[in-house]
Order: structure tokens, then C-alpha cells, then sequence
């Protein structure tokens, strides 16, 4: 099964993972990073590893693990 891992730390909570994820796995958290942003979160375990999430992001804070 896939796994997600976020990098807080360079979370800008952008969001464009959250919109482009087919299957809705992440979710702006409303835990805040260092930075003062809310950082993304996964919230389900029905990540299919398209990696669309890390493609997207414009910070490179995704990681899709297979």
C-alpha cells in the first residue's frame, strides 16, 4: 500500500495537492508549522501512489512511498 509523508516544514498549505488528489487523501490540518502555515495532512489510507500530490507541489513537501 502507498504511504504519503509530508514535510510540515515546507508546507505552505498551498492546497493544490489537496484539490488534485483523485482519491482525497490529504486535507489541510490545522496544525501550524514553524513557518505559521497549517500544514497538509493525510487523512485516509486510499492512496493509490499516483504521486499527483508530490508532481504538484510547488515546495517539493510530498513524498509518495510505494
Amino acid at each position: 500500500m502507498p504511504k504519503v509523508e509530508i514535510r510540515s516544514e515546507s508546507c505552505k498549505s498551498c492546497g493544490y495537492c489537496v484539490k488534485f488528489c483523485p482519491k482525497n487523501v490529504l486535507a489541510v490540518g490545522h496544525t501550524v508549522n514553524s513557518r505559521g502555515y497549517e500544514y497538509v495532512v493525510p487523512v485516509n489510507d486510499a492512496c493509490i501512489g499516483c504521486k499527483m500530490c508530490a508532481v504538484i507541489c510547488p515546495d517539493a513537501a510530498i513524498e509518495v512511498y510505494k
